[in-house]
């Protein structure tokens, strides 16, 4: 089983004890469908579509639960559970590891990933995969001197292609609490998922990182 896997059914053990085996059952069931989709992730040329596989078991879940006539709102709430409890530092070493990347951006060795990241990511890997660029430029970024855009999602393609299109924009919600536990305020004014042409990414580092709650206020 996957690292991941396990967050997904203790949530429906937790949320749905009386039908619980039923439905991670019916959620196994299908992933080995939905994952036919995303097996080209593991081997894509670009890195941001290594996320697929996880996001795929989102789908899995989701429709699980939406076959069962649970609302958005319950799907969205136990999902965002999932996605907290998963990313959550274990330790102090695990924090730092989570924040780590923020802290070498502005280094020597940050400058050369980042630059082997803007070739990696302006290509599309896979037809249903992602596409970024990656801006460095002080004025678009509020002086961090690194953000991106997602021009081409590979979450909504694969959310629309099963009809789960409505659904996508949890996913976007993830996105600022795993930036606030790197210690950066995630700012942006749009989604593909929510209907703007490309997805921004821009940061600001949270002025007490040991709270990583408020990069949210």
């Amino acid at each position: 089983m996957k690292n991941f896997h396990k967050y997904f059914i203790k949530a429906i053990k937790t949320n749905y004890p009386d039908q619980a085996d039923r439905l991670v059952e019916d959620m196994q069931e299908h992933y080995a469908i939905l994952s036919v989709d995303t097996a080209f992730a593991a081997r894509s040329a670009n890195p941001i579509d290594r996320r697929l596989d996880m996001c795929t078991y989102f789908l899995a879940f989701i429709k699980t639960l939406d076959e069962e006539g649970r609302s958005f709102e319950e799907i969205r709430k136990i999902c965002l559970e999932v996605v907290t409890a998963y990313v959550q530092p274990r330790n102090r070493l695990h924090l730092w590891m989570k924040r780590l990347p923020a802290l070498i951006l502005p280094t020597w060795f940050g400058k050369i990933m980042v630059r082997w990241l803007k070739r990696k990511l302006s290509r599309k890997g896979h037809p249903d995969g992602f596409v970024a660029t990656i801006i460095t430029d002080p004025e678009e970024t509020y002086g961090f001197g690194y953000g991106f855009d997602i021009n081409e999602c590979g979450i909504c393609k694969l959310f629309k292609k099963h009809d789960y299109y409505q659904y996508a924009s949890i996913l976007c919600e993830v996105d600022e609490i795993t930036s606030a536990l790197a210690g950066l305020k995630l700012i942006r004014t749009g989604t593909i998922a929510n209907g703007a042409h490309k997805c921004d990414f821009r940061f600001q580092r949270l002025k007490d990182q040991g709270i990583a709650s408020k990069g949210n206020n």
